[in-house]
């Protein structure tokens, strides 16, 4: 058995959960997710925790049963806290703004760049250098960041670009003569 999946998932008390043979539905203060299963993990749920467990006694069954836990998890904390991640511009004349479902972005090319963000994404800018991504479903939330930080990823010599809050890029000593 996986060691992630040897961790139950605790459902808080305003988190309701459906369980079909070929599907798991999570609903909550902040939305709805729902996940297909597959036949290689069994899920039971005991009053207010859900355990998982591989069907099989393969390597790709006790795999599954990890990420099928980690999954529900995330749904869990997504549709009951929801989650956030933070980038910044770093560069002169880089800037952010949004507005409603389109991010206008800044970053140094001829054009400016206008990213519509997907369904249940909002975006916040407090500052012109800071893009603040919330939303319930974890995968949507980091894909969407990693389409904005791909416009212009951080380079080497000075560090300027999209990052992450909390990416280190390591600047490179540029070349002597």
């Amino acid at each position: 058995m996986s060691r992630v999946a040897k961790n139950p998932v605790a459902i808080p008390a305003k988190v309701e959960i459906v369980l079909n043979p070929t599907n798991i539905s999570v609903s909550g203060p902040l939305g709805k997710l729902t996940q297909t299963l597959t036949d290689a993990v069994k899920l039971t749920r005991e009053g207010d925790v859900i355990t998982f467990a591989a069907a099989q006694d393969s390597q790709h069954a006790r795999a599954m049963s990890g990420t099928t836990r980690a999954l529900v998890a995330n749904m869990v904390k997504g549709v009951s806290e929801g989650f956030t991640r933070k980038l910044m511009l770093v560069g002169v004349g880089y800037k952010a703004a949004a507005q409603g479902t389109v991010l206008n972005l800044d970053l140094g090319y001829s054009h400016p760049i206008k990213h519509n963000l997907p369904e249940g994404v909002k975006a916040q800018t407090p500052t012109p250098t800071e893009i603040i991504l919330t939303g319930v479903d974890k995968q949507v939330i980091g894909q969407v960041a990693a389409q904005i930080r791909a416009y212009r990823s951080p380079e080497p010599y000075k560090g300027k670009g999209v990052r992450y809050d909390d990416e280190v890029v390591a600047i490179k000593e540029t070349k002597k003569k």
